[in-house]
């Protein structure tokens, strides 16, 4: 090589690096690589509010399970939530067959009392009973888990907004429009397609007085099974944020519970989060295609141990069967994990995304994250795919407190506006 022609392929060779370390100063701090110590990861994940919008335990500690003791088949103890949790939301799940009989509300009153008699008033050096975004900020201060409650299914209050007025009187501070069945005033996703039963193309009217009702007193509206259209409709007449409290991504894994990219944009867009949902299904397109068969072979045997009647037997029958299942179908990943968080971010914004488990209530977790003592895993998982600390924050409970604290603030504009007394109408 002659003497130009060396200089020629010096000076290409400093353009390129110049240029990649342009790259490097341009980028956000976030994006850049970095090695990632044990130390940052501790710190963050203690300094971060863990705020989780939707955890099931509540339907054993209803039937006598001490929080305090190892969960053998679940997710959620009070050893693995001290030192890591911030708030949980406990589920005042209430059963579609409740309706049967009119048993509604007294479940929903049933699953309030396991919450405030058998999670917080049982262990009150670990748990505080919390209602307001500050608190929760009071209760990480003072080192315990603040606890709150999030109604899931609408039928609890059947069809009544002076019953709604009384959960929020009790705490319950979010309400999951529907659950798999579709109640008198909104439709759900869980049987939106069957031709059986009735349905009312997203909310009735009094269904959008349920909502308005809910942003008068302070309460969140939450879309996480409703139908598509119920979802459009409540955002539309939601006055404040609205959230996803357990949900994800439709275009990462098809099952119809999570959300399109359409929908979180525009949940972003009026203030709102989606709050990611840990259960396999929702995170991995591989196990949704996979488990589908095999849940249709084992539904028998599922709905034969939900008869017993016995709270350990049924638990440890139900373990056997999710064991069996977990053993043919590979589980999803904490990178399942992370690939729904990164979506959910780029669809819906940084400020839009956070963490609703749904712990105890779906039948398989990523090993890696199968309790809250193993975030210091997804917090390096998120750090390694290049968010800032603060970002990890957000994600963790920054953005539903800014939520709460929106909702809050339109209640207190609502205040002086009259009570909703309204009632479906009876045809």
């Amino acid at each position: 090589m002659n003497l130009a022609a060396q200089k020629g392929t010096f000076s290409l060779l400093t353009q390129r690096v110049s240029a990649a370390a342009f790259a490097l100063l341009v980028l956000p701090l976030s994006a850049q690589p970095h090695k990632v110590t044990q130390a940052e990861v501790d710190r963050i994940t203690r300094d971060a509010i863990l705020i989780d919008t939707h955890n099931d335990v509540t339907s054993r500690t209803v039937e006598g399970y001490d929080i305090a003791t190892p969960n053998t088949h679940g997710q959620t103890d009070l050893p693995r939530m001290k030192g890591f949790l911030g708030a949980e939301f406990f589920a005042v799940f209430v059963g579609a067959d409740y309706v049967n009989g009119n048993h509604s509300a007294n479940r929903a009153l049933e699953m309030i009392d396991t919450v405030r008699t058998d999670v917080i008033a049982a262990h009150p050096n670990d748990f505080v009973f919390a209602t307001t975004a500050d608190d929760i900020v009071r209760a990480h201060n003072e080192h315990k888990i603040a606890a709150l409650m999030g109604i899931e299914g609408g039928h609890a209050i059947e069809d009544s907004l002076r019953l709604l007025r009384d959960y929020y009187a009790l705490g319950v501070r979010y309400m999951t429009l529907t659950h798999f069945n579709t109640n008198n005033w909104a439709d759900s996703q869980g049987d939106v397609d069957n031709p059986k039963v009735v349905h009312h193309n997203g909310l009735t009217p009094f269904g959008k007085d349920v909502v308005r009702e809910m942003n008068r007193l302070g309460m969140m509206v939450d879309i996480s099974h409703t139908a598509d259209k119920t979802f459009w409709d409540a955002l539309e007449t939601s006055s404040a944020p609205i959230i996803a409290s357990h949900s994800g991504c439709r275009a990462v894994t098809s099952y119809t519970r999570n959300m399109t990219d359409e929908m979180i944009k525009a949940l972003a867009e009026k203030g709102g989060v989606v709050q990611i949902n840990f259960g396999c299904e929702f995170l991995s397109q591989r196990y949704f295609n996979d488990s589908k068969p095999l849940q249709a072979s084992m539904r028998e045997q599922y709905m034969e141990a939900m008869k017993l009647e016995d709270p350990a037997a049924r638990s440890a029958a139900i373990g056997k069967l999710r064991a069996e299942f977990s053993g043919k179908v590979p589980p999803a990943t904490l990178a399942d994990v992370v690939a729904q968080v990164d979506h959910a971010v780029k669809a819906g914004g940084i400020d839009h995304v956070g963490i609703g488990t749904d712990f105890d209530g779906v039948a398989c977790v990523p090993p890696e994250l199968d309790s809250y003592n193993k975030f210091p895993a997804l917090t390096r998982a998120l750090l390694e795919k290049g968010y800032s600390a603060e970002d990890i924050k957000k994600i963790y409970g920054g953005n539903l407190l800014r939520v709460m604290r929106a909702v809050e603030q339109r209640a207190r504009e609502l205040r002086s506006t009259p009570t909703i007394h309204s009632e479906i109408s009876k045809k």
